[in-house]
């Protein structure tokens, strides 16, 4: 199995602009950007192709959302001096790339994606018969692979999808990494390594490929890290010479797994646009307030005298996100005795919510008086984007002879 050499160990993630960020997606995406991307060579980027596969009747959403989604990302805390911010379709490489791909996968690989029929089973009421829909896996694919991006954040139903993003590239490589004369030029990569260093990367591979080690695998691999005085392109020959296949052109992505969002919606439900059930992040404080001192509580307290159950009740929810366990066992007690209504419970978590929002909505409200600023900032990472994309392409078309020059 390929892993990715340090050098392309970037992380890649998307989301898709149809609509104003709310706070599952603060919880559930934006707050682990935040951390990756003090850690990592981290490419965040506007998924508005992929709005299309679900919008392409009505995409006039789109446009503005692309442009409020980035703000809100700003304002969360994605800092564009530390991660490259950018918008897919300014990329057209991603379009080609997707194209050239979609030539070497089987249909059968795309059919048989979980959330394919799944997604269409929640979406009766949009016509999803349509290859966008069918393919955006495979668009998906070319996202990951144009930039080499060796982690990939998803929840546990999208790890299918970088699954497949693996087998692509597996694909891939064994139909263009067999180039003309591979093992002469793999051999000759070796020897600009020095007399010691080929020495110990023969004798990994050796322990590898002959009693399947695979510690002289990883150590092989380390070493071929700390090499200075070869190229990539040399590099990538001698980890595929490595593991007896060909040159690694495309190197497989790792799955990011990120844990699950707790944030819930109004109704105890998952956060999401579709149930109704939101509070966006640009919400004003009077709007916040009163839907979470509207939401449903436990239909066993009709009245104030009556005990509740904690567990039955949306807003409990809320406190497991919100509140720290001195407070947690407050609402307990309160709650099951009928010590506080419902009113009360609701408090700490009304202060909290508001707490949290008002800075992302203050730097919101900076950002949006710079829309130039904005501009400027998806321009740069746009620009550094297309660069990493156009290299990725030309040792594509060159694998492919499709270099006509």
């Amino acid at each position: 199995m390929n892993t990715v050499p340090a050098q392309h160990a970037r992380v890649l993630s998307g989301m898709r602009p149809t609509g104003r960020l709310h706070l599952g997606h603060y919880h559930g995406v934006l707050k682990n950007w935040i951390e990756l991307q003090h850690e990592y060579d981290c490419y965040f980027f506007v998924a508005d192709w992929h709005a299309l596969t679900t919008h392409y009747e009505d995409p006039t959403i789109i446009p503005q959302s692309v442009w409020d989604m980035v703000i809100d990302w700003l304002a969360a805390g994605v800092n564009h001096g530390e991660a490259r911010l950018f918008i897919q379709s300014q990329v057209p490489e991603h379009a080609e790339f997707h194209l050239l791909l979609s030539m070497i996968t089987p249909l059968g690989w795309l059919e048989r994606v979980p959330s394919y029929k799944d997604q269409q089973e929640k979406l009766k009421e949009k016509d999803l018969a349509t290859y966008g829909f069918l393919g955006y896996p495979l668009l998906q694919a070319a996202d990951i692979l144009i930039y080499k991006a060796g982690m990939v954040p998803v929840g546990e139903d999208q790890v299918a999808h970088v699954e497949l993003t693996r087998e692509v590239a597996r694909r891939f490589n064994h139909i263009y990494g067999r180039e003309p004369n591979f093992e002469e030029l793999a051999k000759t990569a070796m020897k600009k390594m020095g007399k010691k260093n080929a020495k110990l990367y023969k004798r990994y591979r050796k322990a590898y490929q002959e009693q399947g080690d695979q510690e002289g695998l990883e150590a092989a691999r380390a070493l071929l890290e700390s090499q200075q005085n070869i190229t990539v392109n040399d590099r990538e020959r001698l980890f595929g010479y490595l593991e007896g296949s060909g040159r690694i052109i495309l190197p497989e992505p790792q799955p990011m797994l990120t844990k699950a969002s707790k944030m819930p919606g109004l109704d105890g439900q998952k956060m999401s646009k579709s149930y109704g059930n939101t509070i966006a992040l640009h919400d004003h404080p009077e709007v916040v307030e009163k839907e979470l001192r509207t939401m449903p509580t436990d239909t066993n307290r009709v009245r104030r005298k009556d005990p509740g159950d904690p567990a039955k009740c949306p807003v409990w929810q809320f406190h497991e996100v919100y509140s720290g366990e001195d407070v947690k066992a407050w609402v307990q007690q309160g709650c099951t005795t009928a010590g506080i209504g419902c009113l009360e419970c609701k408090q700490p978590v009304i202060d909290a919510v508001l707490n949290e929002l008002k800075p992302i909505q203050e730097r919101a409200v900076e950002f949006e008086q710079q829309p130039e600023l904005v501009r400027n900032i998806i321009a740069e990472g746009t620009e550094e984007a297309r660069d990493m994309a156009q290299e990725t392409m030309d040792e594509v078309r060159s694998a492919m002879s499709l270099n006509l020059r």
